[in-house]
């Protein structure tokens, strides 16, 4: 008989809600019922929880729970915020901690730890717009060569995500990431294949297991990975990838770098370009998405695991803690 009940908390104040109830449908449809009590948590996008269908306090919820599978996304469920509440709610939860998920959310922050680790990340400049947008452009537009990336410093799924090839392009994708964060990103442009290497703690007998490289084809030759085509499944992706064997090793070994570098928990993916110039890595997820699209689930099926078994494992590191 299943006695142990798992929170599963979906959806969340955060640009990244729908990505959120989907990650939480799958890890709901999976969990074994012949270990555990699935609890469906909803937080809506005012910041309500509700239980059983009834808006309720955090702490009711944790009187019913033993354990939480976070399952939300972006702003609230990976900044620290659900993080430090759920530590004064006195139960373990899955994924990072507060001080780790607030340094991997914030992009600048987890660059700068990464460059520090030996990591190749882009060239960027960081701005803070307060006048107009053609003024605030003018920075990156002298710094860094044409084309570039921009985007909120502190959003996830390519949310406000932007490419640009010209000043006034760059203006526009300046305004755009400006919506959603009042700190905005430009890195160089990098071109190459770009992929995502998933780590797992704990697995197959190693302290951080890097899953295979996931490779992206990104949809009718788009230079970068957008959030329409991360949530609505609009590239192709191949398990393992199309990499030769140096290439899958360090891969391997910067996805657990980073993991450790920026003191990740339990499960994190990062994504990469492999140019001719080396490998760089682009961000890394602290709660990297399991929904219908997900990459994580396709590299655990490409070394022969599973949705269950990893869902089972996490569940086992989370209260051995």
């Amino acid at each position: 008989m299943a006695t142990l009940r798992v929170g599963i908390l979906r959806g969340g104040p955060s640009s990244e809600y729908n990505v959120s109830l989907s990650s939480g449908a799958r890890v709901l449809k999976h969990l074994s019922r012949d270990k555990y009590q699935p609890v469906d948590v909803l937080v809506t996008k005012d910041g309500t929880w509700h239980f059983n269908g009834l808006p309720v306090y955090p702490e009711i919820v944790a009187n019913e729970v033993d354990l939480f599978w976070n399952a939300l996304h972006g702003e609230y469920g990976e900044d620290g915020t659900v993080q430090r509440l759920l530590a004064s709610l006195g139960k373990p939860h899955t994924g990072p901690e507060e001080v780790s998920a607030m340094a991997t959310i914030n992009k600048p922050t987890a660059a700068a730890m990464l460059s520090r680790a030996g990591i190749k990340v882009p060239k960027a400049v960081v701005i803070v717009p307060r006048a107009s947008y053609q003024e605030a452009a003018k920075e990156p537009f002298a710094r860094i060569p044409p084309p570039w990336v921009v985007k909120p410093s502190d959003r996830g799924s390519a949310v406000g995500l932007s490419y640009a090839r010209s000043f006034k392009e760059l203006v526009a994708a300046i305004e755009r990431a400006s919506e959603y964060s009042h700190e905005v990103m430009i890195e160089q442009y990098i071109p190459g294949k770009e992929c995502a290497v998933g780590t797992i703690d704990n697995f197959r007998n190693q302290a951080v297991y890097a899953l295979l490289p996931v490779e992206v084809r990104r949809p009718d030759k788009s230079p970068i990975w957008t959030n329409e085509h991360k949530v609505l499944g609009r590239a192709s992706h191949t398990c393992p990838g199309c990499f030769n064997d140096d290439e899958k090793s360090e891969l391997s070994r910067l996805a657990i770098l980073a993991h450790e570098t920026l003191g990740l928990r339990h499960y994190s993916q990062s994504d990469f370009i492999v140019s001719p110039r080396g490998i760089y890595l682009l961000e890394v997820n602290a709660l990297p998405g399991l929904g219908e699209h997900a990459l994580l689930p396709r590299a655990l099926e490409a070394v022969g695991s599973s949705y269950p078994e990893f869902l089972d494992h996490v569940i086992t590191q989370t209260l051995g803690e």
